[in-house]
């Protein structure tokens, strides 16, 4: 029970630093344009990852995840080529723009993979550092 109580608090850690980080770097704007939307989609992804690995906290899922969190966005990704009345509403906000977005572009897949892959390094890592004590 430790061992899952520590990985937990890890990876609420983890959740914190990520999500400060991203909300931090949505709001910068002081450098390419291509960095500043892009490169949020590792920040997403890791993000993802974090958070189902909150609610199962196994080895098993910590290769599952970030398969599961890069298909899905990947097919969120697509979803955006799609306008029905109802998504262009979930759009108009902030939160929708976040969570679903709004444009769709070739150049977020590979932000994606390699956010998936660092996902997979941090679940890892937090992982293996807990089995460790």
């Amino acid at each position: 029970m430790s061992i899952l109580t520590s990985i937990r608090w890890r990876t609420i850690l983890s959740l914190a630093i990520v999500l400060s980080i991203g909300l931090l770097y949505s709001h910068y704007r002081h450098s390419v344009w291509w960095l500043n939307q892009e490169v949020g989609g590792i920040f997403y992804e890791i993000f993802w990852c974090l958070l189902a690995f909150l609610f199962i906290p196994t080895r098993w899922a910590v290769w599952q995840i970030p398969l599961w969190v890069c298909l899905i966005t990947c097919l969120l990704e697509f979803m955006q080529l799609w306008n029905p009345p109802s998504l262009n509403w979930v759009r108009s906000f902030w939160w929708g723009r976040m969570l679903i977005g709004n444009a769709f572009t070739w150049a977020d897949f590979p932000y994606y993979f390699i956010g998936s892959g660092l996902g997979w390094l941090w679940l890892r890592l937090i992982f293996w550092g807990a089995r460790l004590k």
